[in-house]
Order: C-alpha cells, then structure tokens, then sequence
C-alpha cells in the first residue's frame, strides 16, 4: 500500500548504498536509482550526497527517512489489520534464518506452517546473524531466527529453544577416538571454522575465550560460510570443526562423520528477533508461538 518509492528509499537510506538496497528489495540498481531519482524529483530537492563510492543523507533527506520509518509502519498496521478481519490468516511472510537453522531445522517448521495456514506465503532468506540482524532493523524481514541475542538497537530478541554444539571429524582423524574433548586439547589439532559473522563463530569464540584460549591462537586452517562446507572439507580429514547437533545426525548414522562431545558441553540458545517499535501482526505472532513450540520438539 505505501508507495514503493519511499520503500526503496527506506531500503537505501538504511544501507547507505544503492547495492544492498537493490539486492534486500531483489531490484536491479538502474531501477533502484531510477526510484530515488523519482522521488528526488517530486519533492525537488536531493535526498543523498554522491560522492566516491559512498553516498549520505542530505538534511532533507534525513527528514524524509523519519517520516518514511513512521509511513511505512503505519502502512503495514493497516494491510495487517484489515487483512485479519476477514478472519484469515493469510498474506506474505517474510522470515530471515541463519544458515544452520535454515538449512536443517526450519524447512520442517516451515512445511508445517504452510499445511496449517495455506493462505500464508513464506519466504525464506538465508545468511549469517549479523546479516539478518540488518534485515531486521531495515524492516525488509518479518522476524528472523539466529544463533545469538540481537545486537542492534531497536530489536527485540527471545529465545525460542536451546542447541548443543559439539566436535565432529572424519572416523579416521585422531579426535575420533576420545569419548570427550576439552578445549585445550583441541589447540593441537586443525580446526576448520566457520566465517566472522556468524553465530556459531561467535559462539565458539567465546567458548575457547572462557576456557583461557585466545580463538586467533587455534590451527584454524580455514574459514568457512556453510554447515555443509565445515562437513565437506572435515570429512576429507583435514582438521575438525564445532557445529550444532542438529547438522550431523545423517552423517553420524551412516558413519562418515564422528561426533564428540565437548566438556565442558558447550550449549548456546537460539533466538527469534524482531522489530522493538513496530506493529505486529497476527500472522507473525502466531508464526513466532509456532515456531517455538517446533523448534523446542526439533532439538530435545
């Protein structure tokens, strides 16, 4: 309902780049600057500074952004609102995960969903905690789910269940064989990590950090962005890696993966976050019970 030049503008404005503004909205840029130009145009005056690879709010458009926050709020209170008189749930449903919860807890909970409320249309985007915290507080995303509490101002996060991390490697690395492991062992070891940004990074960071073990003084022979890119490169017997139960179970059942438990355990609590200051709807509250009560049946 609100028009999509002042939402493109939000999304630029937030961003502070044509880019990112393009790439959350899923616009080319040519039609993102097209908007803004647009917009630029109708209320005759510049919005942005452009200058060399970066751009900044003017003082208009500073005032610009401070109304838009509050239209486009208002606007989706509104769509929301009449939508649930009707008595249905229905609508879009925009859920932002991070990838390990993406890729091995939430498409069950999703299909669920989907069964239940058959008028509702999710849609799942993918990246790291700290990218969809942005999303989050950008107002491009519904709710998200990730693996550590929100930093970002104005966000609002709850737990939803709790997850154990532990150490997996292929059969045949050294590790293996341990019915435990403590975090000093793992200094002598190969340790394939996940990327910064990440909430399992965070995680383990603090982890090695409580135990005395600055993380920077790890083997860490890699970085990387996946679950499934830890398990690909762990099974060839390169090093070991710390990941959430919940990505190994197949592995470890056929065999090709071996999991140790960490001691001491090493538990983080996963997290549904959401705009502090702004409307919420039937449709996400009810998605937000839901996939708690689902998450918690998923990791028991």
């Amino acid at each position: 309902m609100a028009d999509r030049r002042l939402q493109v503008f939000h999304a630029v404005a937030k961003n502070l780049s044509f880019t990112k503004a393009a790439d959350a909205l899923f616009m080319t840029q040519p039609a993102v600057t097209f908007q803004i130009k647009q917009l630029e145009e109708q209320f005759n005056t510049r919005l942005f500074e452009r200058g060399h690879a970066r751009i900044a709010l003017t003082p208009a458009g500073e005032l610009v952004l401070q109304y838009a926050e509050k239209i486009l709020a208002l606007s989706d209170e509104m769509e929301m609102r009449l939508s649930e008189m009707t008595g249905e749930m229905r609508g879009p449903l925009l859920v932002g995960a991070s990838t390990t919860i993406a890729e091995f807890m939430l498409p069950r909970v999703l299909g669920e969903f989907n069964a239940l409320y058959p008028q509702v249309r999710a849609r799942l985007i993918v990246a790291n905690s700290e990218t969809i915290e942005n999303r989050i507080a950008e107002h491009t995303l519904d709710v998200g789910l990730i693996e550590a509490p929100a930093k970002m101002h104005g966000l609002s996060s709850e737990i939803c269940c709790d997850d154990e991390l532990m150490v997996i490697c292929a059969p045949e690395y050294p590790l293996a064989g341990f019915p435990e492991v403590t975090p000093k062992m793992l200094q002598e070891y190969e340790f394939i990590s996940r990327e910064p940004g990440s909430g399992t990074r965070e995680v383990t960071d603090a982890y090695f950090r409580v135990a005395g073990i600055p993380p920077e003084s790890l083997k860490t022979l890699m970085e990387l962005g996946s679950p499934e890119a830890l398990k690909g490169v762990v099974s060839t017997g390169l090093g070991f890696a710390i990941v959430s139960r919940a990505v190994f179970d197949k592995e470890q059942q056929l065999g090709t993966l071996a999991a140790i438990p960490l001691k001491p355990e090493l538990k983080r609590s996963l997290y549904l976050v959401y705009p502090q200051d702004r409307f919420r709807s039937r449709l996400t509250a009810t998605f937000i019970d839901f996939a708690k009560q689902k998450l918690r049946e998923l990791t028991l």
